[in-house]
């Protein structure tokens, strides 16, 4: 769940101390944003907080939402070395991670040399991810968990941070591939872009169809971003929000003993589920300037924690039911 350098903890003060630095840092990063992507403050803190807590995010939306300015403003304004890869029916797994050459000296001798691939960034977008095949779409599995990639035999270390964060079309449409599911267990959060508001949609207008449109700045590099990161890490969680997210979680999955879950939900989180959970309500109490996260944050960030790893059974399919009902009715009696 993340690559991160252990460090002593801090005490009280220093803690409060380095949370305030944070914050005034978070709070630049969120203004210089805003300059570029506007509205949909819900998608770009939840992107953040996926960033913020060391993960990846999946943004689903239908195409012209912004969701591939979002990423590439993100890169710029954290000081991130980006890539970006588009996926298509025809790409394979080497046009992601690299491939192995053949290179001949002067004397005739011959070795190979590894040409490293996109994957080898800070911010990897992987745009339209469910246009490649299943099998092009698991060559990122090693990379987004274990921050490595082997490639014949040989083991080649990602930079640090390496997150990406993907973009995705609705499955409706045509032409694209459902992602496995062991792949959508390793994004931290699901980001839903849905259409911006009356307002926002008017200022998009106005700000994108003139002569010049506005740049955003870098704020953060890798080194702050990743002490911020360390920092989310350190923050204390009471056994009131372990036990809450422990809760939610199990209470998604069925044969736990939640009739609701038993009838509707065919498979449900694993453990994974409850990390990201952890890091995130961390990553959204210093987002919005508290020290520890409350059962406020378990509870927000429920729907973006979980809708993808769930699947719904047929019969609740056929009732037109939808995975955020589900956790909408998990939601509504962990806070009974």
């Amino acid at each position: 769940m993340g690559m991160m350098k252990t460090e002593a903890p801090l005490d009280e003060k220093a803690m409060v101390a380095a949370a305030e630095k944070a914050l005034a840092d978070i709070a630049l990063v969120r203004g210089e944003v805003s300059k570029v992507i506007f509205g949909q403050e819900s998608v770009v803190e939840n992107t953040l907080l996926a960033v913020l807590s060391g993960g990846h995010a999946l943004l689903v939306g239908v195409p012209g939402l912004a969701k591939t300015k979002l990423v590439t403003t993100l890169g710029d304004v954290l000081g991130l070395a980006g890539n970006r890869i588009q996926f298509t029916p025809d790409l394979m797994p080497s046009d992601i991670l690299g491939s192995e050459v053949m290179d001949q000296d002067e004397s005739g001798r011959r070795s190979f040399r590894f040409v490293k691939g996109p994957v080898f960034a800070q911010l990897l977008m992987a745009d339209e991810i469910n246009r490649a095949s299943p099998r092009t779409q698991s060559a990122l599995l090693q990379s987004m968990q274990e921050y490595h990639i082997t490639v014949a035999g040989q083991r080649y270390d990602l930079p640090a941070p390496f997150h990406v964060l993907a973009t995705q079309n609705p499955l409706e449409q045509e032409g694209t591939y459902p992602l496995p599911e062991a792949q959508l267990d390793r994004f931290l959060l699901q980001v839903d872009v849905n259409y911006p508001e009356l307002a926002a949609e008017r200022q998009i207008l106005l700000e994108t169809t003139g002569l010049s449109e506005t740049k955003p700045q870098a704020i953060l590099n890798a080194e702050r971003l990743l002490e911020i990161q360390t920092l989310i890490r350190q923050m204390p969680v009471s056994d009131k929000v372990v036990d809450a997210i422990l809760s939610l979680v199990r209470s998604a999955r069925p044969g736990q003993g939640n009739a609701d879950t038993d009838k509707h939900v065919a498979w449900g989180p694993g453990p994974r589920a409850g990390q990201a959970m952890m890091l995130c309500a961390r990553a959204r109490a210093l987002y919005e300037g508290r020290l520890a996260p409350s059962l406020d944050d378990v509870h927000a960030l429920a729907e973006p924690v979980l809708q993808h790893r769930m699947a719904l059974t047929f019969a609740a399919r056929a009732e037109g039911m939808s995975v955020r009902d589900v956790i909408a009715g998990l939601v509504k009696q962990a806070k009974a």
